[in-house]
């Protein structure tokens, strides 16, 4: 078993009980891509009543923005983009925003965030909700963005027939991309104690 800190309440925590917690936090956190792989996964199988499974759909997301030269991030983007549909069924762009957050750019981010409402252009006239949603953002500096990444990438990944890559293909991006956070109250701290 590994050292573990003395206290029964954080404010009688000391020096030496936080260096084993952030110890053990770094290793925790190296896992971080298995842990979302892990969670990825959840999604073959389901359907929703769409032409293909979420992991499908996630994966021809994905392969459709790397073959169309788009940086690794962006690729990381766009194959979780709907990993919250397991758990957030009604919120689930901020499912995936919340796990990109210290890991993406502002840009990558809000695209990912704001999908769900651009995306519902394409349906949520059959549904009696309002189709142009999206256009409450048309001044923000990402609108074409995220209309693009709907257009080309998330609403056109429903084909049974496309060869999408598989997981492991994406791996090593998922490994680059979460090795590290840009922004987290967390890094400073981290980094002291390393």
């Amino acid at each position: 078993m590994n050292k573990q800190a003395n206290f029964s309440h954080m404010r009688d925590g000391t020096a030496q009980d936080w260096a084993i917690i952030a110890d053990d936090f770094r290793a925790y956190a190296r896992q971080l891509p298995q842990r979302i792989l892990a969670h990825l996964r959840l999604l073959d199988g389901d359907f929703g009543g769409f032409p293909i499974d979420r992991l499908s759909h996630s994966l021809q997301t994905a392969t459709r923005a790397y073959r169309d030269g788009r940086d690794e991030e962006y690729v990381v983007c766009a194959l979780l983009h709907d990993i919250g549909d397991t758990l957030g069924s009604y919120n689930h762009p901020d499912i995936a925003a919340a796990i990109l957050k210290p890991f993406v750019s502002a840009e990558n981010l809000w695209m990912i965030e704001k999908h769900g409402i651009f995306q519902g252009y394409y349906f949520f006239h059959h549904l009696g909700m309002d189709r142009h949603l999206r256009e409450q953002f048309s001044d923000h500096p990402q609108y074409q963005r995220t209309i693009e990444f709907c257009a080309r990438y998330d609403a056109a990944a429903f084909d049974p027939e496309y060869p999408s890559l598989p997981l492991s293909f994406f791996e090593p991006m998922m490994e680059r991309l979460f090795a590290q956070p840009r922004q987290s109250i967390y890094k400073a701290a981290l980094k002291a104690s390393a």
